[in-house]
């Protein structure tokens, strides 16, 4: 008994400390496990760090190399442009505008402002552009600005007669230079403001013959004409000024929310018509209009047999989301210009999504946003116009000035766009018919 009692507590032992010994052991192997298995992630994370930081840097360039980013390629170019016509305007600013008082420092500061500078100051003009009260000069400039304040085609919301003036005024917000594309407007192109086209309120008719002298005068002094309007009636007659001073074939690349393309509307040829008329003219093919952004609830029905019949280019919204602003462009360009000497660019600031353009008569949404517009804009001007208006420009409902900036990029975009693709006086040989008012 003594015997079993003293060998069963020894065998219990035993087995206790087997048990604490494999117990130990196991621990032993689960703590070297979990080391092993940190260390591996550690390593893991280490390496996924690495590679990170490789991409990073790949995905992230360092600004400050000029191999790496299209801004300090820009910066660089700068140099390369003159300041030839800057120096000259600062100059003859001193001369016409009296030298500064002697305690101001800059000596380049007249007494009265004259030049771009001061942006708050000065008469408003296209971009501060020179002011031609002969008009018989206009042959003397790449490009001429001209005003046609006239919403008497107009269905709804009046008061783009006063979008000529809301351009100009906000266009003292602008330089010449843009930094991006690396171009001064003043320095690579001559620039004038011509003024504005006597329109009669009262009559559309009579407006539409004044409108398409000024714009044929200009055309065929071997200048292209930029059109500030007013309501997108003035299409017709704008495009009628061109085909009636050349024998050649012009196409027309509209970008509008709207068709445009009525014969008439409340028994007039008001802005839901000049497509209708335009592509009635010899040297004026519906094939070559091409109709961008055209959709929403403002299409009027009469417009869409018109569209039908004369075979029109059309790209919705959808069309533009499904295929992207380049390949849109690219076949717009190919039918534009297909058969044809010249294209001319219509462009409704309607087409822009109304929440950017509240100042325009027929606001609607889903349209373009402001980049892609002036994607858009660049990639058509690229291959040089022989003219272009921006219409719809309502400042009675703008908030900030923010639709005329709209327009005012628009048409400095397309300007930029021709002078650096070397476009800008491609089309102006057309013009080979002398003027001959109506």
């Amino acid at each position: 008994m003594i015997e079993q009692e003293l060998t069963t507590p020894t065998r219990l032992d035993n087995k206790c400390c087997q048990r604490d010994v494999t117990k130990k052991h196991t621990q032993t192997s689960i703590m070297t496990y979990a080391t092993a298995n940190q260390v591996r992630r550690c390593s893991l994370a280490l390496s996924r760090s690495k590679l990170f930081q490789q991409q990073r840097r790949q995905h992230h360039p360092d600004p400050f190399h000029p191999t790496n980013t299209k801004g300090w390629k820009a910066a660089l170019k700068e140099a390369d442009i003159p300041r030839t016509n800057f120096d000259r305007e600062i100059a003859e600013a001193l001369v016409h505008g009296l030298p500064g008082a002697s305690s101001i420092d800059d000596k380049t500061i007249p007494t009265f402002s004259r030049g771009e500078l001061p942006h708050f100051a000065g008469i408003n003009t296209f971009l501060k552009a020179p002011y031609i009260e002969d008009s018989r000069l206009v042959g003397n400039y790449d490009v001429a600005v001209v005003g046609v304040p006239f919403d008497g085609g107009c269905t709804y919301r009046a008061g783009t007669r006063f979008g000529p003036q809301g351009i100009r005024r906000i266009s003292a917000l602008y330089t010449p230079y843009n930094y991006e594309k690396g171009i001064d407007l003043r320095e690579q192109m001559t620039l004038c403001d011509i003024g504005d086209v006597f329109t009669i309120p009262a009559n559309i008719e009579k407006s539409f013959d004044q409108i398409s002298n000024a714009v044929a005068h200009i055309a065929s002094n071997g200048t292209m004409p930029i059109i500030l309007g007013g309501d997108h009636s003035i299409g017709f007659p704008t495009v009628r000024g061109l085909a009636s001073v050349t024998s050649k074939n012009i196409g027309i690349i509209h970008v509008d929310r709207h068709a445009d393309i009525q014969e008439k509307d409340l028994d007039e040829r008001m802005h839901t018509t000049p497509y209708f008329h335009a592509t009635n003219l010899p040297n004026v093919n519906p094939k070559n209009l091409v109709q961008i952004g055209i959709g929403g609830w403002q299409v009027p029905r009469p417009a869409v047999a018109n569209m039908i019949e004369r075979e029109t280019n059309i790209f919705t919204m959808d069309d533009i989301e499904t295929m992207g602003i380049d390949k849109v462009a690219e076949i717009a360009l190919e039918r534009a210009w297909d058969g044809c000497d010249a294209v001319y660019m219509s462009y409704d600031i309607d087409s822009i999504e109304a929440a950017f353009v509240p100042g325009t008569g027929w606001p609607e949404p889903g349209g373009l946003l402001p980049r892609e517009a002036l994607k858009l804009v660049g990639l058509v001007a690229a291959e040089g116009l022989c003219g272009m208006e921006v219409v719809e420009v309502s400042p009675p409902y703008d908030h900030a000035d923010i639709t005329s900036l709209m327009a005012l990029r628009i048409i400095v975009d397309a300007l930029g766009s021709m002078v650096s693709h070397g476009t800008l006086k491609k089309c102006m040989n057309i013009f080979d018919k002398p003027f001959v008012p109506i």
